[in-house]
């Protein structure tokens, strides 16, 4: 294969370097482009764009593969821990038994937050949704912490930041919780591992001892894994672009949590919890709402089935189904709405129509499903989600900064009006 892409523009050629990546991703390299040509290139949605070079998550959507640093999720799912896979992101490989034990214990240090960030959260009325109160907290740790605001931070201080980012989060996620059913708030309690604590936060009420479901804690951890990191998606190339201007790591990671907010991102599933809501609402019928699903004319789409970039199946799903199964099973769960949801991945699953267009369930079907069983709130959905993407984002924004990428600065294509001369208001 030749080690350029050859482009004729305008009679004259221009050699663009061929990029080929560890796994044989290959790239043209158009940094050039505009410089020698004039021309840039459209890319709606950066479909087809790349914007990085990066080491963290490799993701194959034919074939569905999803590995985070080499390793694959099947066996990171079923084998590791959330707090584990969290330093294989951030740090470049899997921690040593001491180094695993100082990262959590460091993490269980710096899961209090100032007191005065309960004004900040007083503020909010409980009407407010947890994704919100989520990303205006986690901003607002830059006045707390105004070093973090430097961008010459020396790495044992751009460590500090990180942990406390991975311990402060869940607190605040919590408490956003907390706030929108009008309770009061629960402090971590650091003898807890990392996915207890939240629960505890969560849902520990002052007259009563939390007792902590081992069913529950694997099942949260399968998820948070699960959803660690994604590649170059909406929220995570929000956080590098942010980052990209020498933002603090709470300023972009507030802003990545505002991107994953947006219903065309993060909220899928609570949108399947919705769809499965409006069917029971209707009788409960799944066969109906199946036949709808097919046809063309009808407006109704079946939520959390078939995904973007994952063409045959996602390899998420297959891991959460089984968690799925199991917490259901532990927890015996009695809820209509699981039934239906049952209904609609058999017949996705064996129907020739949905089998045909490759709409399978997805890793938000069956995420949906188990957040619902352990007792979360369809507000909290995406709140969880950004539990589970920390992690990835902060290893995203800290491998920006490393290699001194540029400020991100896309182009366009201007198709307004012509220059124009301006007409007096007792003109027109």
């Amino acid at each position: 294969m030749s080690d350029f892409a050859e482009i004729i523009l305008d009679g004259k050629s221009y050699k663009m370097p061929i990029v080929v990546g560890t796994e044989d991703e290959k790239a043209i390299d158009i940094n050039n482009l505009r410089s020698e040509s004039g021309y840039i290139t459209l890319d709606s949605g950066y479909k087809n764009t790349g914007a990085t070079e990066s080491a963290i998550t490799f993701l194959d959507g034919e074939e569905g593969i999803l590995r985070y640093r080499g390793y694959p999720i099947e066996q990171l799912a079923e084998q590791s821990s959330f707090i584990e896979v969290a330093y294989l992101l951030i740090y470049g490989k899997l921690p040593t038994e001491e180094e695993l034990e100082v990262f959590t214990n460091e993490i269980k240090i710096h899961t209090l937050v100032n007191e005065d960030m309960r004004k900040i959260l007083d503020g909010f009325p409980s009407t407010a949704h947890p994704m919100g109160i989520l990303s205006a907290l986690i901003s607002s740790l830059t006045a707390f912490y105004p070093e973090s605001l430097n961008p010459n931070q020396s790495k044992d201080e751009v460590n500090l930041t990180i942990i406390r980012l991975m311990a402060k989060l869940p607190t605040i996620a919590a408490w956003s919780y907390k706030n929108s059913i009008g309770h009061p708030v629960n402090y971590p309690k650091n003898k807890l591992d990392y996915c207890s604590n939240f629960l505890h936060m969560m849902f520990a009420y002052p007259t009563e001892d939390y007792q902590i479901d081992p069913v529950v804690v694997k099942a949260l951890n399968k998820l948070l894994i699960l959803h660690a990191d994604h590649e170059q998606n909406c929220s995570t190339s929000t956080v590098r672009l942010v980052g990209s201007a020498n933002a603090s790591l709470y300023s972009s990671v507030s802003a990545g949590i505002s991107a994953l907010w947006g219903p065309l991102h993060g909220g899928a599933n609570q949108a399947v919890i919705e769809m499965l809501e409006q069917i029971k609402a209707d009788g409960g019928d799944s066969k109906k709402f199946i036949a709808k699903a097919k046809d063309k004319d009808d407006p109704f789409r079946l939520m959390g089935f078939g995904h973007r970039v994952y063409k045959n199946f996602d390899p998420r799903a297959t891991i959460i189904k089984k968690a799925a199964d199991e917490v259901l099973t532990a927890l015996g769960v009695n809820d209509p709405i699981l039934d239906i949801a049952k209904e609609l991945e058999e017949a996705a699953l064996t129907d020739q129509y949905f089998v045909d267009r490759k709409l399978y369930p997805n890793v938000d079907f069956y995420s949906g499903i188990i957040y619902r069983a352990l007792g979360i709130p369809t507000d909290m959905f995406t709140v969880m989600f950004a539990l589970g993407r920390l992690p990835g984002w902060i290893a995203q924004w800290k491998e920006m900064r490393e290699q001194k990428e540029p400020i991100g600065r896309p182009r366009q294509v201007y198709v307004g009006e012509k220059e124009r001369n301006y007409i007096p208001m007792n003109q027109r």
